[in-house]
């Protein structure tokens, strides 16, 4: 189900894109704006800005990766990249500027949706102001502060991002593959899952008690980890 009246920002020139998806989108719920190029965009984004923006990144007239190197310089807005089949360094390089998920063209409306949906559901399920209280453990997403028993513990930007992003959704089980997409906004394509297993390692040995043996995040064996409250 789409987060009903959320605004969209599509920047893509091939209008026949354009008209496709102002027509789904609409129909999903979404209020659409549709933009051919950055500047465009860029007015767009300061006279009525949207809750997510679709980016192709083939644009004739600017690098698409210029417009997301824009967008997070100034907002926060999460971002759904669009890309050609070949444009895999590109989606790569788009991924690490800090784009939240990306569609290979030629793509279907209806996965666009559903992702746009699950985007902006994560992206609002992590609001900076939340403040998650478990008893002896508190994590302050606004800033970014996690105190365990009373005490303050120091934590790198991932094992926080980790933290937060398993503790935001509690007994929801999660993969892997799932962690590197949500937390990295990266796949197993191009980054290690491995590297999950480390962060979770990492922040077990932070706030646990006894790691070995974790009271809040605990492994479901041959699926994945999740946050006990």
């Amino acid at each position: 189900m789409a987060e009903t009246g959320s605004r969209i920002l599509v920047v893509d020139d091939d209008a026949d894109v354009r008209n496709v998806l102002a027509r789904s989108l609409g129909a999903d719920g979404y209020v659409v704006d549709v933009v051919p190029d950055g500047a465009a965009a860029r007015q767009a984004l300061s006279s009525t800005p949207p809750d997510l923006v679709v980016l192709d990144l083939g644009l004739a007239s600017e690098d698409g990766l210029d417009i997301l190197t824009h967008l997070r310089r100034t907002t926060e807005l999460p971002v759904i990249l669009l890309t050609g089949r070949g444009d895999e360094q590109d989606r790569i390089l788009g991924l690490k500027l800090g784009a939240d998920d990306y569609l290979v063209k030629p793509f279907s409306p209806a996965e666009l949706a559903a992702r746009i949906t699950s985007v902006l559901r994560r992206t609002r399920h992590e609001q900076p102001d939340r403040r998650l209280d478990f008893g002896e453990l508190c994590i302050d997403a606004g800033g970014r502060e996690v105190v365990v028993r009373g005490d303050t513990v120091t934590m790198t930007a991932k094992e926080f991002d980790l933290l937060t992003f398993l503790a935001s959704s509690p007994r929801q089980v999660f993969g892997r593959e799932q962690l590197l997409q949500h937390v990295w906004s990266s796949s197993s394509e191009w980054q290690d899952s491995a590297t999950v297993t480390e962060h979770v390692r990492r922040v077990r040995r932070k706030i646990e008690v006894d790691p070995d043996h974790p009271r809040w995040v605990t492994t479901v064996r041959g699926v994945g980890y999740r946050f006990e409250p």
